[in-house]
């Protein structure tokens, strides 16, 4: 019951303070030349109150970051991790319960590329995250992808 109580807090915390995304990034070192980098953040602001450290060592997944701007963030981007996260709290999303949905999706047929259709398959997919998280700088979508590997 306790552990319960404690993801649905951390569901709670991601839905308000959090972002789940996935990003296409050109990286010639990749089978594609394009990386699939999936990301689960939390963020809070750095006022000296220990909440987000507190909670990273509780959750004791991917790194704590303290950035410029008096920001800090817990940013999870390893497969492994997102999975595990997002097994725990998913049922207990409100706002976000679509971008984890489809991170799940995504990472599952990130195992399944095989060839360059599958691999423009996942970037479709990803392109659906412009929509659920108004992210309108993505230069690198699907489109482009598809470009890309008509020309390889």
């Amino acid at each position: 019951m306790v552990k319960s109580i404690f993801w649905s807090y951390i569901a709670g915390f991601l839905d308000a303070d959090g972002s789940i995304y996935v990003q296409l990034k050109r990286n010639s070192t990749y089978k594609y030349d394009f990386q699939i980098s999936p990301s689960v953040v939390f963020y809070q602001k750095d006022n000296g109150v220990k909440g987000l450290p507190e909670i990273y060592e509780k959750i004791d997944l991917g790194h704590l970051r303290y950035r410029n701007d008096k920001m800090i963030e817990i940013v999870i981007s390893d497969r492994k991790s997102i999975r595990f996260l997002l097994s725990k709290i998913t049922k207990f999303l409100i706002l976000k319960k679509k971008q984890a949905e489809l991170m799940l999706l995504i990472l599952n047929k990130m195992e399944e590329i095989k060839t360059k259709q599958d691999f423009i398959s996942v970037a479709e997919l990803i392109d659906e995250f412009r929509n659920l998280n108004y992210s309108r700088k993505r230069t690198v979508d699907s489109q482009v992808v598809k470009h890309h590997l008509k020309e390889i």
